[in-house]
C-alpha cells in the first residue's frame, strides 16, 4: 500500500490556557490541520524544552538532563529557545522603610533633630515561573534564561538571589516631626516564549512520517534594575531612597 504523505497541509493555532494576565500559563502548538497532536501544558512543554538537542543554540547531550541512550529519557525536541516577545518593560516596585522611626518629639524642643539615616536595602533577584526556571533548578533553562537577561543594561546574573542598595546621610527632624526613610526600588520585566520545534522527519515504510509541530510556553522575568558595583562586586539595586515625616 502506498504511504500516505502531508504535504502543504494549511496549519492552524491551538491557544491552550487563559491569557497571562489571568494568572495561568498560555501555551500555543503550531499543527498541521490534517493531523491534530496531543495537547502539551506549559509544563509539559518546559519538559520538552529542557530535553532539547540544542538549547538556545547550544548542543546538548542526553547527559546534560540525566538522559541516558538506552534508559532513558532521550531526545524529546530538536530545538529549543527563549524568544523575547515584548521589549523590556520598566516600573516602580514596593516601597520598603529602610529606617527606624527617628522622633523629635520632646515637649520642650524648639530645633531641629539632626540624625545618622544610615540604611539599607534588599531587593529580590528575578526568576522564572516554572520550576525549571525558578532559583535553585537542576537543568539548563535557568542558564539560558539568565543569559537572556544579561544581554539587557542594568542586569546582574539570575543566580544572585539579592542584590542590595545603601546609603548614609544626615537629616534635620523639624520640631514635632518623625522621621524614617524609605526605598523605591526600580524593576524590569523581560517577557518572551519557550519556543519548541520538532523537525519534520521521514521514518521510512514502517511508521507514519514526524510531521513538524512547534510548541510555545510564555515566560516571564521581574528583576531589579541594577547600577554597577565596584571591579568584582555585584550590581547596586537602582532606586529612589525617599524621608517620611509624619506628626508625632
Amino acid at each position: 500500500m502506498a504511504k500516505r504523505r502531508f504535504k502543504n497541509k494549511k496549519v492552524r493555532y491551538v491557544a491552550i490556557g487563559a491569557a497571562i494576565t489571568t494568572g495561568a500559563a498560555v501555551a500555543t502548538v503550531l499543527l498541521p490541520s490534517a493531523n491534530a497532536a496531543e495537547e502539551k501544558t506549559p509544563e509539559q512543554i518546559l519538559k520538552m524544552c529542557e530535553r532539547t538537542k540544542v538549547l538556545n543554540g547550544k548542543k546538548q547531550s542526553l547527559e546534560d538532563f540525566g538522559g541516558h541512550g538506552i534508559a532513558g529519557p532521550g531526545f524529546e525536541s530538536d530545538t529549543c529557545d527563549f524568544v523575547e516577545t515584548k521589549s523590556m518593560e520598566f516600573f516602580d516596585g514596593p516601597k520598603q522603610k529602610v529606617t527606624v522611626d527617628f522622633p523629635n518629639c520632646e515637649p520642650n524642643a524648639t530645633e531641629p533633630a539632626k540624625v545618622d539615616t544610615s540604611w539599607k536595602a534588599t531587593v529580590g533577584q528575578g526568576e522564572g515561573k516554572y520550576t525549571a526556571t525558578q532559583q535553585g533548578a537542576s537543568g539548563g533553562l535557568f542558564g539560558a534564561l539568565s543569559g537572556s537577561w544579561l544581554k539587557h543594561k542594568g542586569t546582574t546574573d539570575l543566580t544572585l538571589e539579592t542584590v542590595t542598595a545603601s546609603d548614609k546621610e544626615t537629616r534635620d527632624v523639624p520640631v514635632g516631626k518623625v522621621l524614617h526613610m524609605e526605598f523605591t526600588p526600580k524593576m524590569q520585566r523581560m517577557t518572551g516564549v519557550w519556543r519548541v520545534k520538532i523537525e519534520a522527519k521521514d521514518n521510512g515504510n514502517i511508521v507514519p512520517d514526524t510531521q513538524a509541530q512547534t510548541f510555545e510556553a510564555e515566560e516571564v522575568v521581574e528583576g531589579p534594575v541594577t547600577l554597577s558595583g565596584a571591579a568584582g562586586a555585584p550590581g547596586i539595586a537602582d532606586g529612589e531612597p525617599d524621608p517620611v515625616l509624619t506628626d508625632c
